[in-house]
């Protein structure tokens, strides 16, 4: 077995793995620890024996045992240890095996746990992208537009917190599950995000991560069905049917315009289509059902020149009402600059970019330097694609980029 089938295996099930450690050592640091001693042992026998039937209960259970050796060892400096060793040792050889469905709903479970009520909000936020997504503290850092120290310092901050005020690893009851659901959602619609476009690296998209936001979207419609959840649900359900058009089969970036429809998940489109219109007849303004009604938009439309971008900026402007943002701002400007022509949603661009909250957005920056494209400006096209070329951490984005900068015309 080559070292990269391992890997593979590792970018694969090491956020669920986790997961499910964290639950049966009863902390992040012994689980993490555990992690790491279940990926040595796998990269140590799994050449030797072979892959084991099921990769995910094999690494928990070396996870949970070499935790139990590791709190041995440890009796000498740590009195605990030697009783937290053998509790553990005592739940494992009572417990029913780990099947796939519990070592799952562990995900769901570390969610709740890292969007705690009792932590602050950026460190809820912080902790869910690097526990259940795997986000290195830079990245998360680069998301935060704050430094990677920060960030580990709300991290660690959270932590501790969580183990000192005993926060329980579980999905909360009914009479708590409304109150704590938007932190939630957030965070899960993060993991995706990361999945539809990765904030840096050589390839576009992670569908390990997207895939698991959508298994827990749909935990969580199943736990309550509402407007929320069911938004939730049709938006990434929706955008994550473009994913194989998005990227040529070099890896390169396809515009939405530019992409073979025919390539499109229509049984994705066809269930998130159902979910918007669910959530959509509470007659509630929830921001996901909005955005997963634009995307639905976008799904109905045969060809790009079929789009219906009257209703699309309709709904950006139900949006801007209900969940103002810049970057809400910028996608209406998009879409104006599609209906009305791009000199109107320059003018809209220019004046959010004035603002200042978007500077070191690289995508209104791109954005700009396409209008400035299509209108002419070769001069305004230039800068602004270079501005973006500046900010984009991803391969395919600059890339993509770099190529529009060298088809410009000479000044």
């Amino acid at each position: 077995m080559a070292p990269t089938e391992i890997e593979a295996i590792y970018r694969a099930e090491s956020r669920r793995v986790l997961a499910t450690l964290i639950r049966l050592l009863g902390g992040f640091e012994l689980a993490e620890e555990a992690l790491h001693d279940a990926f040595m042992a796998a990269a140590e026998r799994w050449p030797r024996d072979g892959l084991p039937a099921n990769p995910r209960a094999w690494l928990v259970s070396a996870g949970r045992f070499r935790a139990i050796d590791r709190l041995r060892r440890r009796a000498r400096f740590d009195a605990v240890a030697p009783e937290l060793a053998a509790r553990i040792e005592a739940e494992a050889s009572d417990a029913m095996p780990e099947t796939d469905q519990t070592i799952a709903d562990d995900q769901l479970r570390l969610i709740f746990t890292c969007c705690h009520p009792s932590l602050p909000g950026d460190a809820q936020i912080a902790l869910t992208l690097r526990e259940v997504c795997g986000l290195t503290t830079e990245a998360i850092a680069h998301a935060f537009l704050t430094r990677p120290p920060t960030i580990a310092q709300r991290i660690v901050r959270a932590k501790a917190r969580i183990r000192e005020a005993r926060i329980p690893y579980a999905v909360p009851g009914p009479d708590e599950l409304a109150e704590r659901l938007a932190i939630v959602l957030k965070a899960i619609y993060l993991v995706f995000n990361e999945g539809y476009s990765a904030s840096s690296g050589t390839t576009l998209t992670r569908a390990d991560l997207s895939a698991e936001a959508i298994r827990l979207g749909r935990l969580l419609v199943d736990l309550l069905p509402d407007a929320e959840t069911e938004g939730l649900l049709a938006l990434m359900l929706l955008s994550d049917s473009r994913r194989a058009a998005r990227t040529s089969p070099e890896g390169e970036l396809v515009l939405l315009a530019d992409q073979d429809r025919s390539r499109w998940n229509q049984g994705q489109i066809a269930e998130g289509r159902r979910l918007v219109v669910a959530a959509l007849a509470s007659r509630r303004a929830d921001p996901y059902a909005l955005q997963a009604a634009i995307a639905a938009v976008h799904g109905d439309a045969p060809t790009a020149e079929d789009t219906d971008w009257g209703e699309v900026v309709g709904l950006y402007d139900l949006l801007a009402d209900v969940a103002p943002s810049p970057v809400v701002a910028l996608n209406r400007a998009v879409a104006i600059a599609k209906r009305d022509g791009p000199a109107a949603g320059l003018s809209l661009i220019d004046a959010l970019l004035a603002d200042g909250e978007l500077a070191d957005y690289h995508l209104a920056h791109a954005a700009r330097a396409d209008l400035c494209r299509r209108l002419g400006q070769v001069a305004a096209a230039r800068a602004s694609y270079q501005r973006a070329l500046a900010l984009a951490r991803q391969e395919p984005e600059r890339r993509f980029l770099e190529r529009r900068l060298s088809e410009l015309p000479p000044e």
